[in-house]
Formats: structure tokens, sequence, C-alpha cells
């Protein structure tokens, strides 16, 4: 089988591979380079759990070949977080605001959003729907969802408090673990 040289720079790290002609970007990320976080939904680009940017711009990479990304800057939702591990504001409201429930979806969520709010820094609930329509979530409505990118896009912490945040927060915790029976 014959494979094409590529180059690609995917969370700030280069990387050269050979893969062969039809190898999506999806398999490319998920199966070649580990990073998993990008989900295979449908293969048919109907769900966009493998939402990515390429090139600073939101594709589902389940419709983009490999060799197509030759040249190009990927960031997946491996590549949201800062290099200390800090949360990216929107992975930090998605937290706060409960805008996930399986998680399945929220990689594809986080990037889709990531890129209307780079494009619409303070965009409506109507602007967000729609912005998010290629993205769906079989679990839940998307009231928490929307939720979610309105308080990034305000730059708050959202209106649920982080467990461990407070004292208060982390006692009130303690409290329900020792109540389980959960061992930490």
């Amino acid at each position: 089988m014959s494979t094409v040289p590529v180059a690609l720079t995917v969370n700030g790290e280069q990387h050269r591979l050979d893969v062969e002609p039809r190898l999506l970007l999806v398999h490319l990320l998920r199966d070649r380079l580990g990073l998993t976080g990008t989900h295979v939904g449908c293969d048919t680009s109907n769900c966009g759990a493998c939402t990515v940017h390429l090139d600073g711009e939101a594709v589902k990479s389940c419709t983009v070949l490999a060799v197509q990304a030759d040249g190009a800057e990927v960031r997946t939702i491996e590549g949201m977080a800062s290099p200390d591990g800090t949360l990216h504001p929107l992975q930090e409201a998605f937290w706060s605001e409960h805008g996930l429930q399986c998680g399945y979806c929220t990689p594809g969520m986080i990037m889709a959003a990531a890129d209307l709010l780079e494009r619409n820094p303070d965009p409506s609930e109507e602007e967000i729907r729609q912005g998010l329509e290629g993205n769906l979530c079989r679990c839940t409505g998307y009231h928490n969802i929307v939720k979610a990118v309105q308080v990034a896009a305000k730059g708050g912490t959202g209106s649920a408090t982080v467990p461990g945040q407070s004292a208060e927060n982390r006692s009130a915790a303690e409290a329900v673990v020792a109540e389980s029976g959960i061992k930490p």
C-alpha cells in the first residue's frame, strides 16, 4: 500500500508521518498520535463529536483526509488547556454549569464553541444555538451547554461552585464522601 508524507502541527507539536492517502484526520489524531479526546461518533459528519480546529477554523475531522491537513495547524481538545494544566475557560464553564453529561459530545461542543467565541465574543443565546447546530448531544437538552458558553463568553466561572474551591465546599464534599463510604 502506498503512503504519502504529511507534516502538520498538532497542539503546537510538529509531526511528520507517512499516511495512506485515504486516512481520515480523525483517525490520524486518535490512532497515530494517541489524541483520543477527539471522538468518532457517526463517521458521517452529522454529530460533531470529532470537531477540531484546522488552521483556526472548526472542522469535523471525519470529513478531512489527513493529506489535506499537510502543512496545517491542528488544535484538539487536548490542546485547549494551558501547558500547566489550567483548564480553558470553556472547559471550566462546561464543568461549573453542568454542560456535560456522558461527556462524549463535550470535546466537539467545546471546539465548536471556541470557534464561535473566536468569531463572536459576545453571542446571544440564539447565536450560540446556531453555532452549535452541527454538534449533537444525545443525553440531554442543550440548556446547560448554552449556559456554559454564555458563562465562558462573559469570562466568569459560572453560578455553580466548583467542589474544593473553598474550605466550606471542601468540608461539604468531605461529608458527602464520608457518608457514602467512598474512600478517597
